[in-house]
């Protein structure tokens, strides 16, 4: 569904579908005819995606910005909108909703139910019009946001494109074949002039080549004349004047060659039916297989989109009920038997299961889910039945938010996409202007037939160039690379993070959530002979369950992971500095506190000596216990390093980066944890306030900085790094202040992120030197360069052949990042 704003909307981001852009130079024209409307601040036009995404400075009516597309020959295809309405009871009511919405201007069609209170509107109309109309007719609308986004009718779209384009392929080989066969048989191959002279005659045989390339370019080619000479009479031609203009000159020649021959000069009566009717033919398999292509790039979408199950089950009036997925509600009870797609977010309340997330994060260990569990909508359930209740549903569950991250990012432009819509802007113009000098050269200064040649070449040029690669370049490698980045947990919400995170000289990150599980845990607790680990255990927990710190809580939760019994506490004295004195109703005097409060008690701690050391070594801070006077064991709970972190660090290390560590943590604990981990550098002890002042400062020293935080804390710190990234976000994956999103919670999603970085903007690169050397080259020998010195000319139908392939080049190697594989595969 798009982004829609009006005159009335304070909202400041439009996004526009179009229809019709075939090459760079169609981008240019949309972003410059946008850009003169007062109050756009700025506009993103990509090719790719066919969108355009503008940010307004002051409010501007939506259909200002569409009859301004439309004036530039593009289309803005209607949309559909769901919204609810509150406070009809009659058929009347339902008129006059009707009535009201079907006079917003850009509205084409509506259709307003009594019984599920919902309007169905088409058209291009912004959803604030709409709400505001019936507002006006005294009635309450809100949208209804659609489980994923809505991309069906897009697609099916797209897939009649390619079924049409199919057609119209296989249309102009059946008919060029013969024209390529009937002319240039009798060049290439001998004997067969002669045999067309003793059988249908030359003349004949022209006769035939016309009706053949007529019905070739009026049936399949009419698409290009369609467009292109509208473009062309409005002085802002594309890529499909260039191919009307090249054709229809080779075709007019030929024309007047057949039917006119005396008006041409002696020996320049030839035609020229094949080059029309076979370059239509190679443009449209060109288009064909760019259309394949571009279907292939949009793929991490539609598979997204694909994982939202179709229906639910769920509990209403105490019976179970399968309902579709828009129809469930927030506080719905929903059952998901073993091996289905669980339909939205929720919160487990009966049941116990193992569930595959690997769609989300990209892990492939199955995640346990018991009650208290959360789950989310679109992953798969395992080996059990599981009861939960909605939390999220719509537009609001997670996967629901993945998908527009993903598009959102698909659909921006990188820094250095500005570069190439510059050149290409007026790329086409300079090609036409570049075959009507290479026509006027070789007709004045070329050998006879000058008109021949003039013709001929001028053609190549026209047909030569390919905007269509340049267009093409950088959206769809930003295509495909963030949509691999999906499906391995990376989701990148701007596309200029991809191109910048590649630059990181130094990673910083946040200690608590990022390299650490985020909550204490019982790390170490060790007992003197005579004593039981267990009891011990038992003894600590029951004094502990009295205190509400996060210690305590680490304490009785690993007591009842291990099922042990707590007592009954009788009496509980906090003694300041020290630690806590205690009785239950089994022991009469329990001490529980640092080394000073057993020195005081007057209890050796020595023989923990060399536990303390270690304890001490790894940043940990023991507690000692004594029960009834005696001591009993030594204690230690602490944020534990996450499993994946050691092998994150070090994938960042290959990658040519340091790494450095911002945290609260006192300067031991932080030097500790930084020297078991390998990390370059600490900064310790710092206030989240000045988490800002840590991040230039290493920025200062290293150069170009990546911070990871968990999204939370540590917005500031993200929204001031060149680029933020947000870790272990849970169900909120919308995080405005983060540039990237790692929805695993697994520091190797950085390095993950990194490296697809570098081999996204690598592969742009090589598809912007593929498009720009293509046309330095082959214009020039198009235009004849070659022939003075070595008698070579480019005919128009290989022009017509390199220029398809350009594209599917551009293309086939963006589509290679599919295959791209990170350097540290997360492990469960």
């Amino acid at each position: 569904m798009e982004t829609k704003v009006n005159h009335i909307s304070t909202q400041t981001n439009v996004t526009l579908q179009i229809e019709g852009m075939t090459c760079a130079s169609c981008v240019g024209r949309v972003e410059a005819a946008l850009k003169k409307i007062d109050g756009v601040q700025s506009v993103s036009v990509n090719l790719a995606t066919e969108r355009a995404d503008i940010i307004l400075q002051k409010p501007v009516e939506r259909q200002i910005l569409i009859h301004a597309i439309e004036q530039t020959g593009y289309d803005v295809p209607a949309s559909q909108t769901e919204l609810s309405i509150e406070g009809m009871t009659c058929a009347s009511c339902v008129s006059r909703v009707e009535k009201a919405i079907k006079a917003v201007s850009g509205v084409q069609d509506a259709n307003v139910n009594l019984a599920t209170e919902r309007a169905t509107i088409k058209g291009t109309a912004s959803i604030e019009s709409l709400i505001t109309a019936i507002d006006k007719t005294g009635y309450d609308a809100k949208e209804i946001q659609l489980a994923v986004t809505d991309q069906t009718e897009q697609l099916e779209k797209k897939d009649q494109e390619r079924t049409e384009l199919k057609r119209d392929l296989i249309l102009a080989i059946c008919f060029a074949l013969p024209v390529f066969i009937l002319e240039m048989g009798s060049h290439l191959i001998p004997g067969v002039h002669e045999l067309i002279n003793h059988t249908i005659g030359m003349q004949n045989s022209w006769y035939l080549q016309f009706i053949l390339t007529t019905f070739v370019l009026i049936i399949p080619g009419r698409r290009f004349y369609s467009k292109g000479l509208p473009a062309l009479f409005r002085l802002a031609p594309d890529m499909n004047s260039l191919v009307a203009v090249g054709t229809l000159a080779a075709y007019l020649f030929s024309l007047v060659a057949t039917f006119t021959p005396h008006v041409l000069p002696s020996g320049t009566v030839n035609v020229y039916y094949e080059a029309a009717a076979v370059i239509v033919a190679l443009i449209l398999l060109g288009r064909f297989l760019e259309a394949k292509a571009k279907g292939r790039t949009s793929e991490a979408i539609q598979r997204l989109v694909s994982l939202q199950a179709k229906i639910a089950h769920v509990s209403r009036n105490e019976q179970i009920v399968d309902i579709s997925i828009d129809q469930v509600l927030a506080g719905d009870t929903l059952i998901v038997k073993p091996g289905e797609r669980i339909p939205v977010d929720g919160q487990v309340i009966e049941g116990q299961s193992f569930v595959d997330e690997s769609m989300i994060t990209g892990e492939p260990i199955p995640v346990e889910k018991k009650i208290g569990s959360d789950v989310v909508g679109g992953t798969i359930n395992q080996n059990g039945t599981l009861t939960f209740t909605a939390v999220a549903v719509g537009g609001e569950t997670m996967l629901a938010q993945i998908i527009r991250l993903v598009e959102q990012a698909q659909g921006s432009k990188m820094p250095i996409q500005a570069v190439v819509d510059r050149v290409t802007l007026w790329f086409v113009p300079a090609v036409m202007l570049a075959a009507a000098a290479t026509f006027f050269v070789w007709f004045f200064f070329g050998p006879s037939p000058a008109l021949t040649f003039a013709l001929i070449n001028a053609v190549a040029v026209l047909i030569i160039a390919c905007p269509c690669a340049m267009g093409l370049a950088t959206p769809t490698s930003i295509m495909v690379g963030t949509g691999r980045g999906a499906e391995l947990g990376v989701l990148f919400r701007k596309g200029e993070a991809l191109q910048l995170l590649k630059d990181a000289k130094i990673v910083a990150v946040d200690k608590t959530g990022t390299l650490t599980e985020g909550h204490p845990e019982l790390t170490d607790l060790e007992v003197i002979n005579g004593f039981d680990r267990q009891e011990v255990l038992a003894v600590v927990a029951s004094v502990e369950s009295r205190s509400e710190h996060p210690i305590a809580k680490a304490i009785v939760h690993a007591a009842e992971q291990e099922q042990l019994t707590l007592a009954k506490v009788k009496s509980f004295d906090s003694i300041t500095g020290m630690g806590v004195r205690a009785s239950t109703s089994q022991y009469t005097e329990i001490n529980i506190g640092a080394d000073r409060y057993m020195t005081q008690l007057g209890l050796s701690v020595t023989p923990f000596s060399a536990t303390a050391q270690r304890l001490g070594d790894e940043g940990k801070s023991p507690l000692y216990v004594a029960i009834e006077g005696k001591l009993a064991g030594i204690i230690a709970v602490a944020d534990p390093i996450k499993s994946t972190t050691p092998a994150a660090i070090a994938a960042l290390h290959q990658l040519g980066l340091k790494v450095a560590m911002v945290t609260g943590d006192n300067a031991r604990t932080a030097q500790a944890i930084a020297q078991q981990l390998g990390i370059d550098e600490v900064i310790a002890e710092v206030l989240p306030e000045g988490k800002v002042d840590a991040v230039q400062k290493l920025r200062a020293k290293y150069g170009q900085l990546a911070f990871v935080g968990d999204g939370i804390n540590d917005a500031p710190a993200l929204a001031e790094a060149d680029v933020g990234l947000a870790i272990g976000t849970g169900t909120d994956v919308a995080i405005e202040s983060a540039d990237v999103v790692l929805m695993s919670g697994n520091l190797q999603g950085v390095a993950n992120a990194i490296a697809l970085s570098k081999a996204t903007i690598g592969n742009i690169h090589q598809n912007l030197f593929w498009a720009f050397a293509y046309n330095t080259l082959l214009i020039p020998v198009a235009a004849g360069v070659l022939y003075p010195a070595y008698g070579i000319l480019m005919s128009p139908i290989f022009a017509a052949g390199a220029m398809a392939l350009s594209s599917v080049f551009v293309l086939g190697n963006a589509l290679r990042l599919r295959r791209f594989q990170p350097p540290s595969m997360p492990k469960g």
